[in-house]
């Protein structure tokens, strides 16, 4: 016997069905128990609402959430049917009073109030009640200072109700508009398909966007956009999967892994706040000036160059007790040269943004050798403010020779884009801290160094030029770069001594790239000793160190304030 996808609850065993993507035969109960996935070709079957919200939520503290009555019929539509007729079908097709389900309860103990949108119903379009149902679901974790997730499946607006349908495109988001200005984490999983005007507002208004893979999102179909432009479209197009490459969604999930993602991401929202405890330990900093060795800064140029050195995704692996990269730009790119995220160290959550370089050929190619590229600043954007508006501290790591210098680079707005990151970061409202981890090259490394403490490790370099380039310039000879290094005092000591860093962060003998554990050990640590000192300073406090930070620049020696 087949039955169809949304036959299996009821069906008696053996339970055979016809997965709805490939078309393989599968057996009914496991590609229940899979959540809808089917075993032979990893498609995500459709969920309703209620298989959704069970499947997320904690099963004993699950609370629904009500929304206000709307009007049913505001234009008395008819096509083929009349819409209270083709309302009232769906009504006991699906067993719901419209195409949502909104909840409060947990995620693996994690508060949530979660909105789940459900295709069977009139094709998951968006009326009255959806958008009613959504803003009544952003007032709620407003009202309770919790975060806000969103599960979208829809074809788009609700041609049936005309302009009021338009509208709640608007009234959703005002309700979003509303958890940003008061701090409060949003997310969105993308289901297939989510399209019109549901993609146009709440489904892609959040802080991350999560899609499920193969999941398709855009702001109009497929078959309109093809006859419109008259041509054909790429292999892919609006799947989660070209939707990363181009910048719009932040991460694709399993469906098996989601539930986890989630409560990570939960979890890190709840515990903000939290602080690192003091402890009696000495962190392996050196900020004494006169405790620095005299370096040969051309011998750390060499070594800030090693291909051994750890990268940012080693460091963010081995330094934090978890990490969960965000993607995108959300304009048009997913530049592989900046790394943002979310992490924690010690157990705080805090927001990491940094420029990776990598270890073979094969991986600097395509990380563009560290090079980030407009949307890579612009991504890097996203993660500041979101820091901003969750009050997270933020730690960037620095090792690029500096950013792109190409035709597509200018055509898109570089020196815009480090611009931009340079006056955000001027008043980001919460601790920065930078440390150099290898290379610190011109206006694309001081892009993510606009901190309150900036460190450097023994090894690292920061220049306004790279000794080749000032040797070509100079001396009409890149071969004097070695002498151009020493000119520029790029060295770590050189960079305490000049105000410019803080502290240096001593490497394992040889180099970080002899023992790259202990690199990552000794950066933990000063890390926390760090923010152990920002942490508790008030906004204003803090913003006006970093004001004079900078304003000092040039005028007098800043003066160099001892770690406490």
């Amino acid at each position: 016997m087949t039955v169809t996808d949304t036959e299996i609850d009821t069906a008696t065993e053996p339970s055979w069905m016809l997965c709805p993507r490939c078309g393989a035969i599968v057996y009914g109960k496991r590609y229940e128990r899979a959540g809808h996935v089917c075993p032979e070709c990893d498609g995500h079957g459709a969920l309703t609402a209620d298989q959704r919200i069970d499947s997320l939520l904690d099963p004993a503290l699950v609370e629904p959430i009500e929304y206000a009555e709307t009007v049913t019929d505001p234009l008395e539509f008819t096509d083929s049917l009349s819409y209270i007729d083709r309302h009232a079908r769906a009504r006991a097709a699906t067993g719901l009073p419209d195409g949502i389900r909104c909840a409060r309860g947990t995620v693996d103990g994690a508060p949530v109030v979660l909105a789940v949108m459900d295709f069977r119903f009139l094709g998951g379009s968006l009326g009255a009640a959806v958008g009613e149902a959504v803003t009544t679901a952003a007032e709620t974790a407003l009202e309770s200072r919790i975060p806000l997730v969103l599960v979208t499946a829809s074809g788009g607006a609700r041609m049936q109700e005309g302009i009021l349908a338009l509208m709640q495109m608007a009234k959703t988001s005002q309700a979003l508009r509303a958890l940003d200005d008061a701090g409060i984490l949003t997310i969105s999983v993308i289901a297939d398909p989510t399209y019109g005007g549901v993609a146009a507002s709440f489904a892609t208004s959040t802080d991350i966007i999560i899609a499920e893979p193969k999941a398709r999102l855009g702001f109009a179909g497929p078959r309109v956009i093809s006859q419109t432009i008259g041509e054909t479209l790429p292999p892919g197009f609006q799947t989660a999967e070209f939707l990363v490459e181009h910048g719009i969604v932040d991460m694709i999930c399993h469906r098996s892994a989601l539930r986890d993602r989630l409560a990570r991401l939960l979890r890190m929202a709840a515990d903000r706040g939290r602080r690192i405890p003091a402890t009696e330990l000495q962190p392996p900093i050196i900020s004494d000036p006169a405790s620095l060795p005299e370096r040969d800064p051309w011998e750390s140029v060499r070594a800030a160059r090693e291909l051994g050195r750890p990268t940012t995704l080693d460091y963010f692996a081995a330094a934090f007790d978890e990490f969960v990269e965000l993607h995108g730009d959300r304009m048009s790119a997913d530049c592989p040269a900046m790394i943002t995220g979310l992490a924690r160290l010690d157990g705080v959550p805090v927001a990491v943004v940094g420029t990776q370089k990598g270890h073979t050929a094969a991986e600097l190619t395509r990380r563009n050798f560290g090079m980030p590229t407009p949307s890579g600043y612009r991504k890097s954007a996203r993660l500041l403010r979101l820091a901003a508006k969750l009050g997270l501290p933020v730690i960037s790591l620095v090792d690029t020779a500096g950013a792109y210098p190409g035709v597509t680079a200018e055509e898109q707005g570089q020196a815009v884009a480090i611009a931009e990151s340079l006056k955000l970061l001027a008043g980001l409202p919460v601790p920065v801290i930078t440390v150099i981890t290898g290379e610190g090259g011109s206006g694309g490394a001081l892009a993510l160094a606009v901190a309150d403490r900036v460190l450097a490790l023994e090894n690292a370099v920061y220049s306004v030029i790279s000794p080749e380039g000032c040797a070509s310039i100079l001396w009409k000879d890149a071969a004097a770069a070695p002498r151009a290094a020493k000119a520029l005092r790029v060295d770590s000591t050189s960079l305490v001594r000049l105000g410019v860093a803080d502290a240096v962060v001593p490497e394992p003998a040889g180099g970080a790239h002899r023992d790259p554990a202990t690199a990552a050990a000794n950066l933990r640590q000063a890390l926390r000793h760090v923010l152990i000192g920002c942490g508790s300073l008030p906004v204003t406090e803090l913003l006006a160190r970093r004001h004079h930070r900078f304003r000092a620049y040039g005028t007098i020696r800043p003066t160099i304030e001892e770690f406490q």
